[in-house]
């Protein structure tokens, strides 16, 4: 296929998501998407070169659909972007606070500004992203309604700034991973470099099988940063394992506590092998 220079992320323009793929591509351009797996599907036509997805948060958690479409999809992890959230409560221009009846944004952002939700008693309204919500506002031209919105946002739909930075906890901070179709594993060229492994895996059904499965990542002293199970094919009995460790599998002791994990499970794919952001670890 060839190269668009594009890259895909969920939302409208002005959301978290255009933000990261401008901050860490900045020559490319973003492509704004519905859904989360339409920016899977634009990546995997090839309609983008890359796809920028949200995968956790530190308030909210992760990103549930994520770990379902990913070892679906056949992509590849290639990278990682860790970007402080910080929400701005946007309005129609002229707009005073006593006038707001409504906030409107992602479920996520919702959860993460309560505090000045509550305090002046607004119900809030879920809306598809951040940025779709100052859409919304801009469009709708009611002046009863206020978005909770990056700061982009406001510049882009025309909207007025009326208290910076009101999300609960200055520790908010998104995780999102970069998707590549082509698996793009880089070389260990010095010991200082810092790798992260992600990978999915189903134990197999015995008896202590996951307990047995982890025991090679202990041993051998490999750091597992996230492990995280959810159910496949409706079924309880069907238990997928998410994970990440720190480490290249051509290290010796990733390579070893890898076939160990094998040994006890019927399958393990690696979503990817990308080098750790600067962020990681000083959160």
């Amino acid at each position: 296929m060839a190269p668009t220079n594009k890259i895909s992320f969920q939302g409208d323009y002005g959301a978290n998501s255009d933000m990261a793929c401008r901050d860490m591509f900045p020559n490319m351009e973003p492509l704004p998407c519905p859904t989360f797996e339409d920016a899977f599907v634009a990546l995997e036509t090839g309609e983008v070169d890359l796809a920028m997805i949200p995968i956790e948060n530190t308030l909210a958690g992760r990103v549930a659909d994520i770990h379902y479409l990913l070892p679906l999809s056949r992509l590849h992890i290639v990278g990682e972007y860790f970007m402080p959230i910080r929400f701005q409560l946007m309005v129609l221009p002229g707009v005073k606070l006593d006038e707001i009846r409504t906030v409107h944004s992602h479920i996520h952002a919702l959860g993460q500004c309560r505090k000045i939700i509550r305090s002046h008693g607004w119900k809030a309204v879920v809306a598809g992203d951040t940025a779709g919500a100052a859409k919304l506002v801009s469009e709708k031209g009611d002046r009863t309604m206020a978005a909770l919105a990056p700061r982009l946002a406001a510049s882009l739909y025309g909207l007025d700034i009326l208290a910076e930075n009101v999300e609960d906890s200055e520790n908010n901070v998104t995780r999102f991973v970069v998707l590549s179709r082509d698996e793009d594993e880089p070389k260990r060229v010095s010991d200082d470099e810092r790798f992260i492994t992600t990978f999915v895996f189903n134990v197999r059904n015995i008896p202590a099988a996951l307990y047995k499965a982890m025991g090679g990542f202990a041993t051998n002293g490999v750091n597992m940063t996230k492990l995280e199970s959810y159910q496949i094919g409706g079924k309880f009995i069907a238990t997928q394992f998410y994970a990440d460790i720190e480490g290249h599998p051509e290290d010796a002791p990733v390579k070893r506590a890898l076939e160990e994990l094998r040994f006890f499970s019927e399958k393990v794919r690696i979503l990817g092998v990308y080098k750790a952001h600067e962020m990681r670890g000083k959160l």
